[in-house]
């Protein structure tokens, strides 16, 4: 028989509970989390006041939702008390419901104070119980639960498939604006990944139901990830306002409450926009919150530390600073340290260094940096995968509520609710089916050019390399960076830059043949394959396309532009026949070299490696 099917017949054909006013009041508590905060906690006091110690059902709803306001607003200390407090009167009043809200609220307590693990042997074993019993934001909050505790966790992809779930059960209809809160989570994960653009638009999505409700805690965590994602995406300037909103916003109920104020994320969007003086003033106090932080968020203040001296003309300061985050930063398995934060921190590292004059540091950091990156990458094709997991898992627990079937046609009313149930899931198996189909095309391609992404770069180049060496034929790879492009987007705006890119993609597409692969490999570089194709040829290839981006002229409202150029690098095979990433820095080192013989030029690795074709 299934684990907690008695309970839940029990629960069908026992007596509903009497409402009281209390009650009521606490319910409607409950529904209020999202949509206005102030009068949740209002409510959840009051409901509890009245409840006394007559009304267990009462006090356990309204100390529920106290709990989980004091998870916005509190210290998650005095929301896991409280939480706790609401699971004991649950007990007493033999509420299933209220038992498994409260149980997902300790969870989100417990990775609240560093303990992922921990949080997550709490509430996965919730899950069953919960699907079966929990109702539209209910099961949500559930869903959601999990989903926090696999993100603190480091695992992404979990926590996709989960929050996707959760948003689905929680739509604007029946979540209370809970969905509010799935949009923050949904783009605070997308951003762990790298996918920055989509991490916006579920941050403006959030933002366009934001004003319907009376929650400035969520509206404070949809602005920090448009700060973040805008930084992320060289548009910091961009990101001023909210950093102006977020600290004019007071640190109480009626504010930010008592969580990370994430000082360090404003200061190095302050220090990425010019505003010198904003990100000091910042980071100053970031370090004023003492060593309480998260493992995430005391990198990014040692980050934030470096680049304030590296902004002020003191890179021997900048890499004094940021050197003893060294250790942590290379780890694999410090719990509560994304791969965001450490391919941000070697990033700025790598800078550091070169500005003190340490290339060969540099370009260890750029390399540890680039590492993290194609683990951001791996971590988003996993995420499209988990999405298909969970609709098996859910297949088997609609087949074992098949096998039950006999035991809850004990009343017509255990009858209606299994259709229920079995409607509902068949609805989420259809759902899951359709995300994995939409993740499997956002994992692939760049929006903005339509070329193939860096994700899809990761999976084809191993499948290639071992072809050619199967067949015993040559392949070349190119990787190509848009010359002086920070100066178009500096001089003419992010959009400018943004169609010079989209118009570089269209010449790349324009000109492979159906075996190449041409990919944006990350802001102004592109990568492209080419099979059956040795460093000569590919040399000629990509001087033509040279010569094409030479002639390109863009009038950008009103001003001419003329003489673009690129530089390449390009290997194949013949001199990199150890690995596919071997392949990558043969190319890599070429694009150094053409940089720094003066850019506008193909280097290429061939027989003799460093050589440069002329232009």
């Amino acid at each position: 028989m299934l684990a907690g099917s008695q309970p839940i017949i029990a629960r069908m054909l026992s007596p509903r509970p009497v409402s009281t006013a209390a009650l009521r009041q606490a319910r409607r508590a409950w529904k209020l989390l999202h949509l206005d905060s102030t009068q949740a906690r209002a409510g959840a006091e009051r409901a509890i006041q009245a409840a006394g110690d007559d009304d267990a059902l009462a006090e356990g709803w309204g100390r529920l939702a106290l709990g989980f306001h004091l998870l916005y607003y509190g210290t998650a200390a005095e929301a896991a008390r409280e939480l706790q407090r609401a699971q004991a009167s649950f007990e007493r009043a033999s509420d299933r419901t209220g038992h498994l809200l409260a149980g997902a609220g300790i969870a989100r307590a417990l990775w609240r104070q560093g303990r992922a693990h921990e949080a997550l042997q709490t509430v996965l074993p919730l899950r069953d119980e919960g699907v079966r019993v929990l109702r539209h934001e209910q099961r949500g909050v559930l869903l959601n639960a999990i989903a926090g505790c696999y993100s603190a966790h480091g695992d992404s992809a979990q926590a996709f498939a989960y929050m996707f779930e959760a948003l689905r059960d929680a739509g604007p209809r029946s979540g209370h604006g809970f969905d509010l809160a799935l949009h923050c989570n949904l783009s605070h994960e997308l951003l762990q990944i790298g996918d920055y653009v989509h991490a916006l638009q579920h941050v403006e999505q959030g933002l366009a139901r934001i004003g319907s409700v009376k929650n400035a805690r969520l509206l404070s965590v949809l602005w920090i990830n448009r700060v973040i994602g805008l930084t992320e995406l060289g548009r910091a300037g961009e990101s001023l306002a909210d950093i102006a909103a977020l600290l004019a916003m007071p640190a109480d109920p009626s504010g930010r409450g008592r969580m990370a104020a994430h000082y360090e994320t404003l200061a190095i969007a302050a220090l990425r926009a010019g505003e010198t003086a904003l990100g000091a003033d910042l980071i100053e106090r970031a370090w004023a919150q003492g060593d309480t932080l998260l493992p995430d968020e005391r990198l990014e203040r040692d980050t934030a530390t470096g680049l304030l001296a590296l902004v002020r003309g003191e890179p021997a300061e900048a890499v004094a600073a940021l050197l003893p985050s060294v250790p942590a930063a290379l780890s694999d398995s410090t719990e509560g340290l994304s791969v965001r934060m450490r391919a941000q921190y070697f990033n700025i590292l790598s800078e550091a260094h070169e500005a003190a004059g340490q290339p060969a540091a540099a370009l260890a950091a750029l390399r540890h940096g680039q590492r993290l990156h194609r683990a951001q990458a791996q971590l988003a094709s996993r995420a499209r995968y988990q999405a298909a997991t969970l609709q098996t898992e859910l297949l088997r627990l609609q087949h074992r509520l098949d096998e039950n079937d006999a035991h809850r046609r004990a009343t017509e009313r255990a009858r209606a609710e299994l259709a229920a149930m079995n409607a509902e899931l068949t609805r989420q198996v259809e759902q899951v089916q359709s995300l994995q189909q939409a993740l499997q095309q956002q994992a692939t391609h760049d929006p903005l050019t339509g070329l193939f992404n860096r994700r899809h770069l990761n999976d084809a180049l191993p499948t290639l390399f071992a072809l050619a060496q199967r067949e015993s034929q040559t392949m070349a790879l190119a990787i190509i960076d848009l010359d002086h492009f920070k100066r178009v987007n500096d001089e003419h705006g992010h959009a400018a830059g943004d169609r010079l890119l989209a118009a570089f993609g269209e010449l790349l597409a324009g000109h492979c043949r159906r075996s190449d692969v041409a990919c944006r490999y990350g802001g102004e570089e592109f990568c492209l394959l080419m099979p059956r194709t040795d460093a000569a040829g590919a040399s000629r290839k990509v001087q033509s396309l040279l010569r094409r981006w030479r002639a390109q002229a863009f009038d950008l409202a009103g001003t001419p532009l003329t003489g673009l150029s690129f530089s390449a690098g390009v290997a194949d095979t013949s001199v990199a026949p150890a690995s596919p990433d071997a392949l990558l820095k043969a190319a890599d080192d070429q694009l150094l070299a053409a940089k720094r013989s003066g850019r506008n030029r193909v280097g290429v690795a061939a027989f003799e490696p460093g050589a440069l074709v002329p232009r």
